[in-house]
């Protein structure tokens, strides 16, 4: 196979990448390449020095660690049952992963069979923009015609027949409109239109790799229009029940206005009404894991109110009920619904650098005061409750007199 141009990233040449690429070729020559998004990424210019490295070899596991180990090298069987070892080198992981072949898919997994034949490793890859392999020189080699200027023009498009690659593993769907986001530059009709045919199979997918994909879709800068596409699709209606992707677009909006980070947990927010039973339930049919469950249930909260026209007292009463991460949440929410983006900056400053306060008093301090049973907690609220209206500013002298005459 002829190399149709060479490349020169920053990795290429790191320490680590060249004693990987050598230990491999001395056991064979030319038959180890660096393949997928390291390649792919030097002509979209997103490609940095500390990319993930994935190599591609016609050598099989034994003989991938046994290459790795005479040059000193460790190798981690992270996945030999597919085929895949990890190198690591001065702390840096190398996926190695042997040229395969499909011999049965199930739209879930595969089985696979190794082969020496680059074209077969290809085929069996989802998109043709991710079907570049690069050798140890840099010299670029395309098994797939128009990877290369895909890879260039950000088209998104499926490797042979759309409907195919899908029912061989249906979360290409999620990662057809992931690629897109991260990567395209418009949406690939006869893609598009094979993942609303296939939508369907997504229910075969196991519910924590469809919100691993899905967050990896809202990590984009803007995911905006792939968001869209999915909403017209019905792909988001099959995964996320109620959704609609015009609040992501606004949030993304928001975000650029005021020179926020991207927040996949947000956009979800953005997407869904804020009712904390269905809320509950979206968690619990994603998988989400106990923190972001809280998260989300927190910035639907019903006992917040809206938190942008707030002032600094009652702001300083929600951070200390709701904790400063839901009261952020539904500022920067509030403030992409309503377009006022002016200000939300300063609002999340005082958020952030407001520093929420503990009780100076507690059950304890009311049971030596000779309060006993239901009196306890009833006092402790009408003190905690003055604390709060006080602005925080009643010190711990003052509550343990108001918890020695609570009248």
């Amino acid at each position: 196979m002829t190399p149709i141009e060479q490349i020169a990233p920053a990795w290429l040449t790191q320490r680590g990448t060249q004693a990987v690429m050598a230990a491999l070729e001395a056991a064979r020559p030319n038959g180890s390449r660096f393949v997928g998004g390291c390649v792919r990424n030097v002509f979209r210019g997103t490609t940095h020095a500390d990319d993930d490295i994935d190599i591609a070899s016609q050598l099989e596991p034994p003989a991938i660690i046994a290459a790795l180990e005479a040059a000193g090298i460790r190798a981690l069987p992270t996945g030999i049952e597919h085929g895949t070892i990890t190198a690591i080198f001065e702390s840096r992981p190398f996926e190695i992963t042997t040229l395969r072949r499909d011999v049965e898919t199930d739209g879930r997994r595969a089985v696979v069979a190794f082969t020496e034949d680059w074209a077969e490793d290809a085929a069996r890859r989802d998109f043709r923009l991710n079907a570049l392999y690069a050798d140890r020189e840099g010299h670029v080699f395309e098994p797939i015609p128009q990877s290369l200027s895909d890879a260039k023009s950000g088209r998104v498009v499926f490797i042979g027949d759309g409907d195919e690659r899908l029912r061989e593993d249906y979360l290409r769907i999620l990662r057809f409109f992931r690629f897109n986001a991260w990567y395209g530059e418009a949406i690939d009709g006869a893609g598009f239109d094979a993942c609303a045919r296939q939508r369907q199979g997504l229910q075969k997918i196991a519910a924590e790799r469809i919100w691993k994909e899905l967050k990896k879709l809202l990590g984009a800068p803007d995911p905006s229009i792939a968001m869209l596409a999915m909403e017209e699709s019905g792909v988001l209606e099959e995964i996320l029940s109620g959704a609609h992707a015009d609040g992501v677009v606004a949030l993304c909006e928001a975000e650029k206005q005021a020179g926020l980070r991207p927040d996949p947990m947000q956009r979800v927010m953005a997407m869904l009404p804020r009712r904390g039973r269905e809320l509950d339930a979206v968690a619990g049919r994603l998988k989400m894991s106990n923190e972001e469950h809280r998260r989300l249930l927190a910035w639907a909260s019903a006992g917040m109110d809206h938190v942008q026209g707030l002032a600094p007292r009652d702001l300083h009463a929600a951070i200390y009920a709701y904790g400063p991460e839901a009261v952020e949440d539904r500022a920067v929410l509030e403030a992409a619904q309503s377009e006022r983006i002016a200000g939300l900056g300063a609002r999340l400053s005082e958020i952030a650098t407001w520093p929420r306060p503990a009780l100076p008093v507690g059950g304890e301090d009311a049971l030596a005061l000779g309060l006993s049973g239901p009196q306890v907690g009833e006092t402790l609220r009408a003190a905690e409750s003055a604390w709060i209206d006080s602005d925080f500013k009643l010190d711990r002298a003052a509550l343990l007199a108001r918890l020695k005459s609570p009248d």
